[in-house]
């Protein structure tokens, strides 16, 4: 079985084509948009969720309000935080 270690040091220090790259990181790109979907399908409105502020590091817990395509909107207190849904956890 390979390693996520052994692909970095693949990708980061062998032979790969410029094309081979462009393919690995289409498949980055597929994976993370699959990601996002079954995350945007397990949320509701007024689930709790939390997630990590970018700022302070540190979590943030509220409730889903809307979502939108790309983003879910999230009432924590008086503020209103607009998260990618590969960010949120259920709480």
């Amino acid at each position: 079985m390979v390693t996520i270690q052994q692909i970095n040091q693949e990708i980061m220090f062998g032979n790969l084509s410029n094309d081979q790259l462009n393919g690995i990181i289409q498949s980055i790109k597929f994976r993370r948009n699959q990601i996002l979907k079954e995350n945007k399908r397990s949320l509701g409105i007024g689930s709790d969720v939390k997630f990590v502020n970018s700022r302070t590091g540190q979590y943030v817990v509220g409730k889903v309000t809307s979502i939108k395509t790309k983003n879910v909107i999230v009432a924590a207190g008086l503020t209103n935080w607009r998260v990618p849904a590969n960010l949120l956890e259920a709480v």
